[in-house]
């Protein structure tokens, strides 16, 4: 098993909770993700870092960007500032499944997505 946390945010991996291994939290809400979901996610939120990085130094130091991201089953959404920024994403999947909408606040969004990262690796 693999758990890493820290202020409102919380990331868990457990091979034997088959089909959900995968555990994501935030502040008051926790839901588990297939390894194919927690992929998707990991995917789609680095390309929005990746795009919030490449616009940065464009950005006054006042000025707020939000940038959207949806692919498969997942709409994700970075909102801040140069500095740092919240994470929104929406699980969509099939009508027949559940379904999920997620928000990690700036404080918890940064070390989210990097733990994220760490778990299965940089895509």
């Amino acid at each position: 098993m693999i758990q890493r946390e820290g202020e409102g945010w919380r990331l868990a991996w457990n091979a034997s909770r088959h089909p959900f291994p995968v555990l994501i939290a935030g502040n008051g809400w926790a839901a588990e993700l297939s390894d194919a979901e927690a992929l998707a996610l990991r995917d789609g939120v680095w390309d929005l870092v990746e795009q919030h990085r490449q616009l940065v130094d464009q950005l006054m130091a006042e000025e707020a960007i939000e940038l959207e991201l949806e692919r498969g089953v997942w709409w994700l959404s970075i909102e801040g500032d140069r500095q740092s920024w919240a994470l929104r994403a929406v699980l969509s999947p099939d009508p027949s499944q559940r379904a999920l909408e997620c928000f990690w606040p700036e404080a918890a969004a940064g070390p989210f997505t990097v733990a994220l990262q760490q778990l299965y690796g940089q895509p």
